[in-house]
Parts: C-alpha cells; sequence; structure tokens
C-alpha cells in the first residue's frame, strides 16, 4: 500500500497518538522553536501546516508546511524512527513539492530535516 499525505486538521486520538510516537525521538534542535513534541505537533495542527504520512490508517512522519507569498517550506520533518528508510520522508517531500509547484511558488528546504 501506499502512502498516503495529508493536511492534519481534525486529527484522532489515534492520529495525536502516533504524532506523539514520530516526534518522540526526535532531538531538541528539530522541534525548535517549539518547547516540546506537544507543543509543534499542536501549533502545526492550529496553523493548519502540519503534513503526515499515512500507511495502514497510521501516521508515520510528519513535517511543517508553510505556505509563504513567495515561497513554500518545509521543516520539522520527521519520520517514526522504526519506519525509517522505507521512503515515508521521501514521499512527504515529493508531495510537498507537488503541492508548491501547483501554485507555482518554489519549495525551500529548512536547514536540518530528520530521517
Amino acid at each position: 500500500m501506499p502512502v498516503y499525505v495529508e493536511f492534519v486538521r481534525q486529527p484522532s486520538a489515534q492520529d495525536r497518538s502516533d504524532l506523539a510516537k514520530v516526534y518522540a525521538d526526535a532531538p531538541d534542535w528539530l522541534l525548535a522553536p517549539h518547547a516540546n513534541a506537544d507543543a509543534l505537533i499542536g501549533a502545526g495542527i492550529a496553523s493548519g501546516q502540519l503534513i503526515a504520512g499515512r500507511f495502514n490508517d497510521r501516521l508515520l512522519g510528519a513535517a511543517l508546511l508553510e505556505q509563504g507569498p513567495d515561497c513554500w517550506r518545509l521543516s520539522h520533518l520527521c519520520v517514526r524512527q522504526i519506519t525509517r528508510q522505507r521512503g515515508v520522508g521521501r514521499r512527504l517531500l515529493d508531495e510537498a513539492q507537488r503541492l508548491a509547484n501547483e501554485t507555482g511558488q518554489p519549495l525551500q528546504l529548512a536547514e536540518h530535516l530528520e530521517k
């Protein structure tokens, strides 16, 4: 089954649990400027910028995708450690690029991305 990428706007309890697992082992620098993973997830949901990769009804990776006036910016990309190296991060990146291209805007990547 493919990994489906979606904006997370009204997460279920299971989605919130999955997102917590995605960022559970993220290094502190990846969470900045947020105090912790919960703050990052909450801010992403509230702003409508949180995207996630879903496989078999579970969220395996997530990132923030900011839609600016001159470019789109992908940041805070993280994939759950147990599912890394299986294309989830690449799928999130490819979909972010596709969405930015649809609006005629370039996609910029944050300085640091976690696999």
